[in-house]
């Protein structure tokens, strides 16, 4: 899937409904998404694993010098710009496998729910639905 870049405004990104604190598909993981600039980031809040541990860090990272950050507050969502709704152009990077997505898309849809798509290459994409967390 080939996601396009669009121009936001501060102001929309600001009112989106995409802000807060949304749960993920697995590991009982929360991300907060928030305003970066014009656009769009999120950063882990919480998980199982971080419940259980809370000094958990960044293991699975490819690279050395990134092992030892935190998970909590670790960036996973970088630079999404759009809006209102759907969000796109931005990478995820998923600290279970180590595997950072270089485009993506976050779709808000029907029930409040977010759709949230990363893809490592054209063809090789991976789709999850998240739901808003209190």
């Amino acid at each position: 899937m080939i996601l396009g870049l669009a121009a936001v405004d501060p102001a929309a990104a600001q009112e989106s409904p995409l802000l807060g604190r949304w749960r993920t598909a697995v590991q009982g993981g929360v991300v907060e998404i928030h305003r970066c600039g014009a656009a769009l980031c999120g950063r882990v809040v919480d998980a199982a694993r971080l419940r259980r541990n809370p000094d958990q860090t960044d293991v699975r990272n490819p690279d050395p010098a990134l092992r030892s950050r935190p998970l909590r507050g670790l960036r996973v969502l970088d630079d999404f710009t759009g809006g209102p709704t759907t969000w796109s152009g931005g990478s995820l990077y998923d600290p279970a496998s180590g595997q950072r997505a270089g485009r993506g898309s976050l779709t808000l849809v029907e029930g409040g729910r977010l759709s949230v798509r990363g893809c490592i290459a054209p063809l090789m994409c991976r789709t999850q639905t998240w739901t808003r967390s209190p």
